[in-house]
């Protein structure tokens, strides 16, 4: 993986996706035809004899120059080693009860979409989606009513750097993105990097809202594990609570049934593992659930939001003025103890990947 290559279709298949580094996102779909998202898998339906493409310039898994993203993206004084751009720490939650009701935990996420919306900051938002059996599906919604829709967490990985891509061409309105990581280190290599025939539209990307993430799951034994443990119940929610619940929450129209976390693990797609980033370090704002002493049925409520960017503060602060969001004060120990798990996974996704390359490289000898 340290050798030189040729950044084209070929390489990608062979460095990202037959080595199982595939996150899913989506960034090589929608710019030929040759790429597409099949059951949240990306698969090459014809090979691509271009010397270049944007398929590898613009994937998250491929050689990146983070440093250089973070200088570009944010201000210098506001960048750690351990969460990457950090302006400050709050505890939110979505001031309107309708809101919290649907959306998962504090229903931040959701308020921040439909406050962008509403005023101006954006005219659509990619956003996430998914079926009765939990196949996400992502898809751009220009109106409250399919901002609702997407509310509650999705653990299945989804295209959405895909919806995008083929959303962004066709107009000139600005557009925000819902993404995890890897969907937001992609669309960052896009911002910074764009191919000549991408500079116009990624203009119009005026806001990135991240969201915490530890893992993906495989979608098949996902739906495999659920469906043994409630049949045919309709799926209402879904949770995984803090660590010593040791569990997954499946919330459905009979009550709740709670799956070991064991069994769950057993789902973690492996191209996870070696994932660095854990906050979603290249979007505006990034938005996990709440940590603190009072509990987990306190903090279910509420969501922790690190803003990263200049666009981000703008839209907490008038998130703020307009009544959008409550806050509340964030234990002192809150922000060392997110840059601590941060950075573990860090080194976790490093030596994984240390590993692969020797592998690699042991098989280029043989």
């Amino acid at each position: 993986m340290t050798q030189k290559v040729t950044p084209n279709q070929a390489q990608l298949l062979s460095l990202v996706i037959d080595s199982g580094l595939c996150t899913g996102c989506g960034a090589c779909v929608e710019l030929c035809p040759y790429m597409k998202s099949h059951n949240a898998d990306t698969v090459a339906l014809f090979k691509c004899d271009r010397e270049q493409g944007r398929c590898y310039q613009y994937c998250p898994r491929t050689e990146t120059r983070l440093d250089n993203l973070h200088k570009a993206l944010f201000e210098k004084k506001d960048l750690t080693s351990e969460i990457g751009a950090f302006k400050v720490l709050y505890m939110t939650r979505a001031a309107d009860p309708k809101i919290r009701s649907i959306a998962q935990h504090g229903g931040t996420v959701t308020a921040l979409v439909s406050l962008a919306l509403s005023e101006g900051i954006i005219s659509g938002c990619v956003l996430v989606d998914q079926d009765e059996k939990m196949l996400p599906k992502s898809y751009t919604a220009f109106n409250q009513k399919s901002i609702i829709k997407a509310s509650g967490s999705k653990f299945v990985n989804a295209p959405t750097v895909a919806e995008f891509n083929r959303i962004s061409p066709k107009g000139k309105d600005p557009l925000g993105v819902v993404a995890t990581p890897c969907q937001a280190l992609a669309l960052a290599k896009m911002r910074v990097n764009p191919a000549d025939e991408d500079k116009e539209r990624m203009n119009w990307l005026k806001l990135v809202i991240g969201l915490f993430c530890g893992w993906t799951l495989d979608w098949r034994q996902l739906q495999n594990l659920v469906t043994q443990a409630i049949g045919e119940q309709k799926i209402l929610a879904m949770d995984i609570p803090p660590s010593q619940h040791a569990c997954m929450q499946v919330t459905t129209d009979k009550g709740i049934t709670q799956i070991p976390i064991a069994q769950v693990n057993n789902c973690v797609r492996e191209c996870c593992d070696y994932c660095a980033d854990m906050t979603a370090e290249f979007a505006d704002v990034s938005v996990g659930s709440a940590r603190s002493d009072k509990g987990w049925e306190i903090d279910k409520g509420w969501n922790q939001v690190v803003v990263r960017s200049k666009a981000g503060e703008k839209l907490i602060n008038l998130a703020r003025e307009k009544g959008v969001l409550e806050f509340k004060n964030v234990p002192k120990e809150n922000l060392e103890k997110l840059k601590k798990v941060s950075l573990s996974k860090r080194k976790w996704s490093q030596s994984k990947l240390s590993r692969l390359q020797e592998n690699l490289e042991a098989l280029q000898c043989q």
